[in-house]
């Protein structure tokens, strides 16, 4: 790899006046050896600059893959502070000026949603403008495994190959090993350098509380959010309860679900990024995005679906690097209703019906499914290796790609279902919470963060990275879950992330006197 830190670090300077950490100029110097990136880094690292650097570097267009309106505009907006032409395509927006300043080579950057590549006319016409760098923006969105699958993301792999596979750049604040692969995988990505850093924001403060009953939850909500000071989030499970919640908060606060009228989410949107509005009540519909250094706290009145959206919407607080936040105000009636949730029958028929239809050349959409039931059939029937890109049938046998979907559905929901248990396991952890975090992420904290609650009560003991013969990120075998890795290793149990079951966490005695586990090398 060519040395381009000189040439990436004045761009960087003289363009934006940054300074590249070294995480930043190891994966914008890949891009322009022309190699695959995938980068992991956490809310406020700095993941534009990743393509936004090398991209001033490139002679030719930069496609940016968002997935917000709203991401989209503000991202042209800091290019076009910097005195670069950045224009957006959305559903939303006029699009003649933007394709004329494409075409005519003004623009150097070209922001749009996922579901634009999935339109003929639009790869047509980026095939001629001579695309150097393609980037997807919270690229977890592309994995089934995430917590924020969006479906249009499955056809940007074939885009990059009609666009005459220039590098991928995919960036995410969360992604868990599993997901990692994934994007990997659904992109289409080779061999690329894996970037991925700082999980953990030491300036958090880490709690969690569990609570006997709603009413009580509710009530220790609310007192926190007029104890913080400052601005802050409340995420809240139901979109009546972020109703509920802002109404009792008074003028201080505002709520946001996907419910509301477009126009009023882009202005609580709006008033909050302005700090006219200090706290926002919300759905995880709300916060991607976001470019707000100064938020203070983040509550959670109910448990997330994983420590995937949990972390990334932690994420927002304290991006300034000063002292923030994060509380989880739990019940154990939250996860028992997350297991039910996954506890759905595998959809068989609705997966025969898509297939066929899309063997047929009818497309998923003439099949009489819910809408998220026929994306769940097209998903695993892509997995399965059935339907491409452009959702057209690949020649698999009907029923050999059914049983292949019905397959990856189990593996799926036993995925998910063990995110829900590392749920738990964060919200009861008896040590260093930050370390049970982390953990998930294979990111391993040796000593206590001296940050939390755990810390706080001086619960929290040293973890260790390896005990009784096995090692963090080791290789093992279950005879029954087959291949996975070390994730963490304590006193009593070790936690395995399995291909095809998700986490487990077992007694490290169970595992030395019955050999469950062996290493794997492979």
């Amino acid at each position: 790899m060519a040395d381009h830190s000189g040439r990436l670090s004045g761009i960087a300077r003289e363009r934006f006046g940054w300074e590249l950490t070294d995480e930043q100029q190891r994966a914008a110097g890949a891009v322009l050896d022309g190699r695959d990136v995938l980068a992991v880094l956490p809310t406020g690292a700095g993941k534009s600059a990743i393509y936004q650097v090398p991209g001033l570097a490139l002679d030719g267009l930069t496609v940016v893959v968002s997935p917000l309106v709203a991401l989209q505009h503000d991202q042209a907006a800091a290019l076009g502070e910097a005195g670069v032409c950045a224009v957006v395509v959305n559903a939303d927006r006029s699009a003649a000026a933007a394709w004329e300043a494409v075409e005519s080579g003004e623009a150097r950057f070209l922001l749009l949603a996922p579901e634009q590549l999935a339109k003929p006319e639009v790869v047509e016409r980026l095939r001629g403008a001579g695309v150097v760098l393609f980037a997807v923006d919270e690229a977890h969105c592309v994995s089934a495994w995430g917590h924020d699958f969006r479906p249009d993301y499955l056809r940007l792999a074939a885009a990059v190959e009609r666009l005459g596979r220039p590098p991928v750049l995919a960036l995410t604040a969360t992604a868990a090993p599993p997901v990692r692969d994934d994007v990997v995988e659904r992109l289409g990505m080779r061999d690329p350098l894996r970037v991925c850093t700082g999980f953990d924001r030491p300036n958090i403060h880490l709690a969690a509380h569990r609570h006997p009953s709603e009413r009580d939850r509710r009530a220790a909500v609310l007192e926190r959010v007029r104890e913080l000071r400052g601005t802050g989030l409340v995420y809240a499970p139901t979109r009546a309860a972020t109703e509920e919640i802002a109404a009792e908060l008074g003028a201080r606060a505002r709520c946001f679900h996907a419910g509301m009228p477009a126009g009023e989410k882009e202005r609580v949107h709006e008033a909050f990024t302005a700090g006219e509005v200090e706290v926002v009540v919300a759905t995880s519909a709300f916060g991607m995005g976001i470019d707000k250094p100064d938020v203070r706290f983040v509550l959670h009145a109910g448990c997330p679906d994983s420590l995937d959206s949990y972390h990334q919407q932690v994420g927002r607080a304290g991006r300034d690097g000063d002292p923030a936040t994060a509380e989880l105000h739990h019940r154990p009636e939250d996860l028992a209703k997350q297991r039910f949730l996954t506890a759905t029958g595998v959809p068989e028929d609705a997966i025969r019906a898509v297939a066929k239809a899309v063997r047929a050349g009818r497309g998923p959409q003439d099949v009489d499914l819910p809408r998220a039931r026929r994306t769940r059939a097209v998903n695993l029937l892509v997995g399965a290796g059935a339907v491409d890109g452009d959702l057209t049938w690949v020649g698999r046998d009907l029923d050999e790609a059914v049983a292949e979907a019905v397959r990856l559905a189990e593996v799926h929901k036993r995925a998910v279902r063990s995110r829900v248990e590392m749920v738990r396991a964060y919200a009861e952890a008896p040590g260093c919470r930050r370390q049970e975090l982390l953990a998930y992420f294979g990111e391993e904290l040796p000593e206590p963060c001296g940050n939390c609650d755990g810390c706080d009560a001086g619960r929290a003991g040293e973890r260790r990275t390896s005990s009784g013969g096995f090692d963090v990120h080791e290789g093992v075998r279950h005879a029954e879950w087959g291949r996975g890795e070390v994730m963490s290793v304590e006193d009593d149990r070790v936690t395995v992330l399995f291909e095809d079951e998700g986490y487990r966490t077992l007694s490290l005695a169970a595992v030395h006197d019955r050999d469950l586990l062996v290493p794997d090398a492979s």
